[in-house]
């Protein structure tokens, strides 16, 4: 199977490559990218120069889809070079391509849509296909779940394997499942809604004994081997447990050189009492132990110590340390309502109230503390929204952004389930976080990130704030992420670039337009302005529309040391 998109604007972050480009696709893989390449025999075309929607042309082929009159250059002898072969091993570049290509003259006042390789979220906790299609209209093209993880890791690639996915997928090895598991005997099944039922169980959050502390390990240390992307650390959700426990699990990751991926437990300045500075202790381990280690959502357990956190995670990374951190464009969190960072004495540490907490499936905010527990008390696992920053206020708004900002930050978007109390038009349970029609029923519930993350801060930061060019956001959408698996996960290294034999995971932007819809009245409005995503060369996403056939999903797994 080829694909041609012909003539947009390709960014390719690795290379640093920016100009006007085709890149042909050969059976999932980039097998050329240079300007005016020749469509082989059989070959799909799409047209992302601007110039209308979707054309899919069966060259060779007597069957001609009917096409614009204003494609009629697409087939201009003078631009055509020899077509390639099209086993991309025997591929070489047509062209070599400078840095920065200068504009084709004829497109200048085209609107050319943005080519580059697609979004690759290391933060995402959708495990559904109604999930990773609202972030497949987002740009995703591979989905993981890192911070939290689940357990046993080879059920959840199975799980995953025989619903079927839109977007490529992975999992960590989940700490907070293997805690459960040694300390309360909850048995993991490899599932989202037992994994956030747990977080509200006080008795996975203590510290460990010796005996514990080895046995949970030897847990996660099973599934790195059987192909877990890392270690997801859900400190924060324990935040009391002790610190020789955290610096146990670096070891174990340095060891299998896989990174960890870490919720931190509370900063000093919102908790006197903690028994490490969260930030401060992921820098410590890093330089401890040398693992590679990544901070989670830093703009939310930041809050408005960001600056703070900010310059000490930048001291640790000059120093030689591992450490890579990430970000999301929202001043609300989403977690379940059990954790233990809800409780109301530490939403007080805060400069939170009750009444900064939202019930997600029923919008109520709630009152006072009695009500808080009352709730929590009642259905530990139920989801809510958490206000950590007044969105309305400049000040506040400027703190996520500084955050994305900061050299070097990923984006990822700590995606959440979508719900339906009802089940959903497709006659799920209640509470179902499946649904395989589109578009999606109404009364789903999420937070917005889930649906709006990387459209969001492509409008902000490149649109509106002109913080990043299109290859900067390139960079920390696609290539940043990619490298931070690229030594647990050889596969990765193929992902977040454009070069001949990566990975044909694409996304095709519409720079004008390209924006959030999803608000938290109303999460599961998709964005707009993707208008064409390949996953693995099949088509998820043609002329801004989901195709609903496309399930080219594949695992993405570690290889085991």
């Amino acid at each position: 199977m080829q694909t041609l998109l012909r003539g947009g604007r390709v960014i390719d972050p690795d290379t640093g490559f920016d100009g006007v480009a085709d890149v042909l696709v050969t059976d999932g893989v980039v097998s050329a990218l240079a300007a005016g390449l020749a469509a082989p025999p059989g070959c799909a075309v799409i047209d992302v120069a601007g110039l209308g929607p979707l054309v899919w042309i069966l060259l060779g082929s007597r069957a001609l889809v009917p096409r614009l009159a204003a494609l009629s250059s697409l087939n201009d002898a003078p631009r055509r070079l020899p077509p390639p072969p099209c086993d991309p091993r025997h591929q070489r570049r047509h062209q070599p391509l400078p840095r920065r290509a200068l504009p084709d003259p004829a497109r200048s006042k085209r609107k050319t849509l943005v080519v580059g390789p697609g979004f690759i979220d290391l933060h995402s906790h959708v495990h559904s296909i109604a999930g990773q299609r609202l972030q497949a209209m987002d740009g995703v093209t591979t989905a993981l779940d890192l911070e939290a993880g689940l357990m046993p890791i080879e059920r959840a690639y199975a799980d995953a394997a025989a619903a079927g996915r839109p977007l490529h997928y992975g999992f960590s090895a989940s700490w907070a499942a293997a805690r459960a598991q040694v300390l309360v005997g909850i048995e993991p099944d490899a599932r989202i809604e037992r994994a956030l039922a747990v977080l509200g169980n006080p008795g996975w959050q203590r510290s460990s004994s010796d005996r514990e502390l080895a046995e949970w390990l030897a847990l996660l240390e099973r599934d790195l081997a059987a192909g877990a992307l890392g270690i997801g650390v859900l400190l924060g959700y324990a935040p009391s447990s002790e610190p020789r426990e955290f610096l146990a699990v670096a070891r174990l990751a340095a060891k299998a050189a896989a990174p960890t991926y870490t919720h931190v437990r509370e900063l000093v300045e919102m908790d006197p009492g903690t028994p490490f500075d969260g930030s401060e202790e992921i820098a410590v381990a890093a330089a401890e132990t040398g693992a590679a280690m990544h901070h989670c959502h830093v703009n939310s357990t930041s809050g408005h110590h960001i600056d703070r956190v900010l310059d000490a995670l930048d001291r640790s990374r000059r120093s030689g340390s591992r450490v890579t951190v990430e970000a999301y464009p929202y001043g609300a969190g989403s977690t379940a309502i059990g954790a233990a960072f809800i409780d109301a004495g530490r939403l007080k540490m805060k400069g939170l109230s009750p009444s900064s907490v939202v019930m997600l499936e029923t919008g109520e905010r709630v009152a006072d503390e009695g009500r808080l527990r009352q709730l929590r008390n009642s259905d530990p696992a139920a989801p809510v929204i958490l206000e950590f920053l007044d969105e309305e206020d400049p000040r506040d708004l400027a703190l996520p952004h500084s955050s994305l900002a900061f050299p070097d930050a990923i984006v990822a978007s700590d995606a959440m389930p979508v719900s339906w109390k009802d089940g959903g038009r497709d006659g799920g349970r209640n509470g179902s976080h499946e649904s395989t029609v589109w578009p999606l029923p109404p009364g789903g519930t999420t937070h917005p990130r889930t649906a709006g993350t990387f459209a969001k801060t492509l409008r902000v930061m490149v649109r509106e704030r002109k913080v990043w060019d299109w290859p900067e956001a390139f960079r920390r959408c696609s290539h940043l992420p990619a490298r931070v698996l690229d030594e647990v996960a050889p596969g990765s290294r193929a992902k977040g670039h454009l070069g001949v034999g990566a990975d044909a995971d694409i996304v095709v932007i519409d720079p004008a337009t390209i924006t959030d819809a999803a608000t938290y009245a109303d999460p599961t409005r998709p964005s707009v302005g993707v208008r064409h995503l390949l996953v693995a060369g099949v088509p998820v996403v043609g002329a801004g529309e989901l195709r609903t056939d496309a399930f080219p999903g594949q695992p993405l797994r570690g290889e085991p040391r």
